[in-house]
């Protein structure tokens, strides 16, 4: 990508499709994949990808296409856009740790 592409706020479908060497369709087949790639649209329907929604297609197309995984394995390994709160990961942690004392009594049951 080059410096001046770096600097812009919104690039229009044509030009990320360009810069990753992909179909637009692709982009758009996308979109209906992943919740995270939400790029704007502008007044005339033109949508409009900013750096964070570029950095994603980038993202996707390497899971994709270099680590070969499917739609389903890739939107495991990317990350939320919604953070959990700290309480929920508590919990969390919590319901992990009884499951795994859980496992270890079965584990020893069956020795």
């Amino acid at each position: 990508m080059t410096s001046a592409a770096s600097h812009k706020l919104y690039y229009r479908i044509g030009e990320v499709a360009e810069l990753l060497k992909i179909n637009t369709s692709v982009l758009r087949f996308w979109e209906t994949q992943f919740e995270q790639l939400k790029p704007q649209k502008s007044k005339t329907g033109q949508r409009l990808y900013s750096q964070r929604d570029l950095e994603l297609a980038k993202q996707i197309q390497e899971l994709l296409y270099r680590e070969k995984l499917t739609i389903a394995g890739a939107k495991t390994r990317i990350t939320p856009s919604r953070r959990t709160d700290p309480e929920e990961q508590e919990e969390q942690k919590k319901l992990l740790s009884h499951i795994k004392q859980e496992l270890q009594k079965l584990r020893k049951i069956l020795e």
